[in-house]
């Protein structure tokens, strides 16, 4: 019964390392569909591609699923036919929720979300009713080093709209349209860039308890799970 048990335990402990990579490779795949949908499959012109696949690489992701993910975003996957939906909603507390979407079968996503919102306390709204609540921009994250200086001036003089300084990221902001010129920029500092991506951020957030938080989390979590799933935005403080 020693050995059984001591199997038992191997087992549990390589289901849960299976279940954390499994999440990686899934991070990973959506960083790379959401940067071939804003700036294309060629990562040699798409500096936020580049960067995506280079984290996937770091967490040893197969080249062949990097490829796949390349494809289906670019639509270039035989015989499917995927479409970019968003869904707006509202979790618990009233926290505003974005949720774009890229699926070959839009009745199952929509379902799926829906399921989402009701088993955690929310609801899924119609078009428009919280996206006046966000604003699309570029958001990169970057470690803070000795070379804050030259990043925050090398972002600036490449079209940077704002930089929010924290105790240990720099986040940068552009418009859309700036973007890849502001990341390519800061890429050639040697920066440590954490995070790149065009997303949606929240131009009114709403504070929520301690309890609520937990709630929206669990919710986001239960969202980010879906593979159709690209991004989940919302506006909590």
């Amino acid at each position: 019964m020693a050995g059984h048990n001591k199997w038992s335990k191997v087992k549990h402990i390589k289901a849960k390392e299976d279940a954390k990579k499994g999440k990686i490779f899934t991070k990973a795949v959506k960083d790379i569909m959401t940067a071939v949908r804003d700036g294309g499959p060629n990562p040699e012109t798409n500096a936020a591609l580049r960067l995506a696949i280079e984290r996937a690489k770091a967490v040893s992701m197969p080249q062949d699923n990097i490829k796949r993910a390349i494809d289906k975003a670019s639509g270039n996957l035989p015989g499917v036919k995927y479409e970019e939906i968003t869904y707006e909603g509202y979790g618990p507390g009233g926290v505003a929720i974005m949720v774009e979407c890229l699926t070959d079968n839009k009745n199952r996503t929509v379902a799926e979300v829906r399921h989402a919102f009701n088993k955690m306390g929310g609801s899924l709204g119609t078009s428009g009713s919280v996206a006046w609540m966000f604003d699309k921009k570029g958001v990169i994250s970057v470690e803070r080093s000795d070379k804050d200086d030259e990043i925050m001036e090398a972002a600036l003089e490449a079209g940077a709209s704002d930089i929010l300084e924290f105790d240990e990221v720099l986040v940068i902001e552009t418009e859309p349209a700036d973007f890849n010129n502001v990341l390519q920029a800061i890429e050639k500092t040697g920066a440590k860039i954490l995070e790149s991506s065009v997303g949606l951020v929240a131009n009114n957030e709403t504070d929520v308890s301690d309890e609520t938080a937990e709630k929206v989390e669990k919710l986001i979590d239960m969202l980010e799970e879906n593979d159709d799933v690209q991004n989940v935005y919302h506006n909590m403080k």
